[in-house]
């Protein structure tokens, strides 16, 4: 057995296949995601399935913390940093379901395929597996503005990224301005890649109104996306935004996840085949990580 799937916890609570949830109805979906960029489902998950996704979280980042530095596992990826308020903290994990057996099984719920097969099919690849954390009094948990579409690369393997993908974000704490909710421009996926953000990390800058001013974007356009815990929002790899600091006194958590349809993405793990879903194999499949193949081991990176 690898050590991906030795490392994998087992004896997590299902979820709540009980919860009776109204699904969006597929033409109204299409209609608003392709005018705002942007579609919100509530109440897509319970609030027992959001303890189950807390629980989660709070293991994650408890394992974070005590490696202490940023740490590397294949696609596994521990990413920390110094907080001037807080000091050390965990900033995110991505592809934490090589881990998490709870956080795999919310990945492949088949209520996100009902959710995305009127966007983007029922034979879906999955791009991005990634936890969000906003711990409160932190000063540097921002993220600045920014499109998506500028993490797919190499653009040979990521082909029509307008139609073919969408970036998903489950609210395990309330998601609200004052917790650092994400900010976004609807509308703005309809300007193509405007080239946000510049060479520096995304999660190192702040959310800035004259980058928006620069793309010819205004900034009293930016709307809040405000979740409870449990929704589901949905945004296109060309939407514009970003999110800021949290001043409550609440963590605020969010678990990210990235479908594309399978034909358009050359990487990527399977997420469902006609709508089914498909399990993590014994060993990582190319995503982003360059250095997969030469440097699949555990070891720290620099931060």
């Amino acid at each position: 057995m690898s050590a991906f799937s030795a490392a994998r916890s087992a004896d997590q609570p299902e979820l709540d296949h009980n919860w009776q949830v109204r699904l969006p109805e597929p033409e109204a979906l299409r209609t608003a995601y392709a005018r705002d960029g942007y579609a919100i489902v509530r109440g897509l998950f319970s609030p027992a399935e959001v303890v189950v996704m807390a629980g989660a979280f709070d293991r994650l980042q408890a394992a974070g913390l005590a490696l202490g530095r940023s740490f590397r596992h294949g696609n596994l990826l521990f990413r920390l940093g110094d907080d001037p308020h807080l000091g050390r903290i965990l900033r995110m994990v991505q592809w934490p379901s090589w881990r998490d057996a709870a956080l795999d099984r919310v990945r492949l719920d088949l209520r996100f395929a009902a959710v995305l097969q009127p966007l983007i099919g029922d034979s879906l690849k999955q791009i991005i597996n990634q936890m969000h954390w906003k711990p409160p009094g932190a000063a540097r948990v921002e993220f600045a503005y920014h499109q998506d579409s500028r993490f797919r690369r190499p653009a040979t393997a990521f082909r029509d990224l307008a139609g073919s993908y969408v970036q998903t974000g489950i609210a395990i704490d309330p998601h609200t301005r004052a917790s650092g909710a994400m900010k976004v421009i609807p509308g703005s996926h309809l300007m193509g890649d405007l080239g946000l953000g510049g060479d520096g990390p995304i999660l190192q800058q702040s959310m800035q109104d004259a980058a928006l001013k620069a793309a010819g974007l205004d900034p009293a356009a930016a709307v809040d996306l405000e979740l409870a815990p449990g929704d589901l929002a949905l945004w296109s790899p060309y939407l514009v935004h970003g999110s800021g600091i949290n001043t409550t006194a609440v963590d605020r958590r969010f678990y990210i996840n990235g479908y594309v349809r399978a034909e358009n993405c050359d990487r990527g793990e399977w997420a469902f085949r006609a709508g089914r879903p498909q399990r993590l194999g014994a060993e990582p499949i190319l995503v982003h990580y360059e250095a997969l193949h030469e440097r699949p081991e555990p070891h720290f990176i620099d931060d």
